[in-house]
């Protein structure tokens, strides 16, 4: 879906400023220690470090007290195999990731059964064998499509479309897409000390911000959109072009400073 421009309206100085502190407040390395971005360093291969940061963004939802050990549980078992991208790209996961009654249609997580984790897994696999990592493999979709769409449009559709059987990415042109957009902002900004900045072809100032009831609720306590406003991706679009006014070439900067504020206020 082609990105939407809105004029930004409510945008003043001591809020821009306001979002600049809480942003230096709140980006720092002591963020990733409750965060699911404390994934983006269990490895230190490419090849595994982008693999593992999209597994652990699509199952970061609910509550981390519970994804959280999820995520660890199929990292310490695929490093028994030698890494992640060995044990998705040999096979491995099809013999050891299974319930512990045998059953696959039981529940992983929430509403993810073992089996909807296989066909993940099975996704994840084809990319790591076709290309030697999954930047790698986006990049390559990217430069093919340069004069048909945005870098952006363009990888938000490929992984679509290289996930198009598998329930736990999101896929809905109206959503928020808070997951995918956040494992986007892992690997694209750079000279952060929590994400990565791996796709260095990958511009920043295309980012959209992830999306979540915290950034939605302090957004609209700060005016920056409307208190009508959903969780969509018009709004997310919406709050990343106001956050532009204050960082116009990486507006994502904005996600830690709302989402950091949201956390705290609970």
């Amino acid at each position: 879906m082609p990105p939407l421009f809105f004029r930004v309206e409510n945008m003043t100085k001591d809020l821009c400023l306001r979002l600049g502190e809480l942003a230096e407040k709140y980006e720092t390395a002591d963020f990733v220690k409750e965060d699911p971005s404390q994934f983006l360093r269990w490895y230190t291969q490419v090849r595994d470090v982008e693999v593992a940061a999209f597994t652990a963004a699509m199952l970061s939802f609910g509550n981390r007290k519970q994804f959280i050990p999820k995520i660890k549980y199929i990292f310490e078992l695929a490093d028994k195999a030698g890494g992640l991208a060995q044990w998705l790209c040999s096979g491995d996961f099809e013999n050891s990731f299974f319930s512990p009654d045998g059953n696959d249609k039981k529940k992983f997580y929430r509403f993810y059964s073992y089996f909807d984790m296989k066909i993940f897994f099975r996704s994840c696999a084809r990319i790591l064998k076709s290309a030697e990592t999954f930047g790698e493999f986006f990049r390559i979709k990217a430069e093919s499509r340069a004069a048909e769409c945005s870098v952006a449009v363009c990888v938000l559709e490929e992984i679509a479309k290289a996930f198009g059987d598998c329930a736990i990415v999101p896929k809905g042109k109206c959503s928020a897409n808070k997951r995918v957009h956040m494992f986007l902002r892992w690997m694209v900004r750079k000279n952060s000390p929590v994400d990565l900045g791996l796709w260095k072809w990958f511009d920043e100032s295309e980012l959209i911000i992830p999306l979540d009831t915290h950034v939605l609720q302090e957004a609209i306590k700060m005016g920056i959109i409307s208190e009508k406003a959903s969780g969509s991706y018009k709004t997310a679009v919406k709050i990343t072009e106001a956050l532009k006014e204050v960082w116009p070439e990486d507006p994502c900067r904005g996600d830690f400073a709302l989402f950091g504020l949201g956390v705290d206020a609970k």
